[in-house]
């Protein structure tokens, strides 16, 4: 027999059903609520709410656990590519060897940019982010690359998942060198996803880029660990637009708008602000701790704590890691990279910050890695947008192939006035 809840309201019982997840995971199906009682629920920024079934991302804010298709993240992280994991999200299952190879030359095959669409980047003012700019070129791709006629619906969004992940990619690399007068530089056939996008980003015909492993590799880990984070503001946009039965490339240029914001993609590129905010400030550490401390001062430590997770950030351990092989790897002479480190190690044996659980997230800790990769600071959520590429496109899919499918439409509880007779404007009152 199935489990059910009961809801007393206004002296009626009504049940409803519950649903249980494959972790445990308790819902209440409100699906028929208003029909039955002719209430809804109200709950402001969709805390207790939850939008759809997955089978992509599973995590725990209070365990501190995250899964991509079942599969710890740590594992990936250790042993997996950011191509492997984007083939695992978005196709449910790790590839075989020669799954793996035909999706890499896919990505390689569509690389690619139209030599017309540098026209397009030449042509928007010259401090527009760039994050607007990755939204509405996104959105471009579908005038350049529409569907072919001959093929099938599956074949048709195959292609443009390839060609999303694959262009999108070189279209930031393309835009960082435009941005600086610079030449174009091409993918190569002969590097891997990661290592073609820093070489796409730093390669110059008098400073050829010299390929290092341990960049490549923390790349990689980057990417991964932000593959995807379940049902978050971007991925809920995604979702949203694309319920409308809306073309991929328009799903995600809605998601790249919602990245945008500071309190979602933008949190890494606002560490490093709060860095250099403290080192031209020339405040001891034991005063910005002070200062964070102080619920009158409004200064805040950007990076630490987590909506979700109420206790350490899975993916900040990882990047921790990640982050310390670089620094020690690159040897980067950075003042900011400097005050980081000391902030960390004060945060972490602050009774007020452990206390609290205001642990160093990953947008800590990735804010310091993309710089020590030499990444621009109004470039790192589009780096971002590249790694939640993948998790973004499988939860677009997961929903278009949904077969209880509807159309996104929240309902609201209305709090304006009431009826209000329309006044011709020689009869109305002037308003101070």
């Amino acid at each position: 027999m199935s489990e059910t809840v009961q809801l007393l309201i206004d002296g009626k019982t009504v049940e409803l059903p519950v649903v249980t997840g494959s972790e445990g995971e308790k819902a209440i199906d409100i699906g028929r609520l208003r029909q039955l009682t002719g209430y809804i629920t109200l709950d402001p920024g969709f805390a207790n709410t939850g939008s759809c079934t997955s089978a992509i991302t599973f995590m725990n804010g209070e365990q501190g656990v995250l899964r991509y298709r079942g599969i710890p993240v740590e594992q990936l992280a250790e042993r997996s590519t950011f191509v492997e994991t984007a083939y695992l999200l978005i196709n449910g299952a790790l590839p075989t060897k020669p799954q793996l190879v035909n999706w890499s030359q896919l990505l390689n095959r569509h690389s690619l940019v139209h030599e017309d669409m540098q026209i397009f980047y030449q042509n928007f003012p010259r401090h527009s982010h760039p994050m607007g700019i990755l939204s509405a070129m996104v959105n471009a791709l579908r005038s350049f690359y529409p569907t072919l006629p001959t093929s099938t619906a599956e074949e048709a969004i195959n292609i443009t998942v390839t060609r999303l992940i694959s262009k999108v990619r070189t279209m930031a690399a393309m835009s960082y060198k435009i941005s600086r007068g610079h030449r174009v530089v091409y993918p190569r056939p002969d590097l891997d996803y990661c290592a073609n996008f820093l070489n796409m980003m730093f390669d110059n015909p008098v400073q050829p880029y010299t390929i290092d492993p341990r960049l490549v590799r923390a790349l990689n880990v980057f990417w991964i660990l932000h593959a995807d984070h379940e049902q978050n503001c971007s991925t809920s946009a995604v979702r949203l637009v694309g319920s409308a039965r809306v073309n991929l490339y328009a799903s995600i240029s809605a998601g790249v708008s919602a990245l945008w914001g500071p309190l979602h993609g933008g949190a890494n590129q606002a560490v490093i602000e709060m860095l250099r905010a403290i080192h031209e400030g020339g405040e001891s550490m034991a005063t910005v701790i002070a200062r964070a401390k102080d619920p009158n001062d409004p200064f805040r430590l950007m990076g630490f704590g987590h909506r979700v997770y109420k206790t350490r950030d899975p993916r900040a351990k990882i990047m921790k890691q990640v982050c310390d092989e670089l620094l020690e790897a690159t040897q980067v002479n950075d003042p900011l990279l400097t005050i980081a480190v000391e902030l960390e190690k004060w945060a972490l044996e602050d009774e007020y910050f452990v206390s609290r659980d205001l642990y160093p997230n990953v947008d800590f800790y990735s804010g310091i890695v993309l710089r020590a990769l030499g990444i621009p600071t109004n470039m790192f959520t589009v780096m971002f947008a590249i790694g939640r590429l993948p998790g973004w496109i499988a939860q677009w899919k997961e929903g278009a192939d949904d077969p209880d499918w509807k159309l996104y439409r929240p309902r609201q509880i209305y709090t304006g006035p009431p009826v209000n007779e329309y006044v011709p404007i020689a009869e109305r009152e002037p308003r101070e």
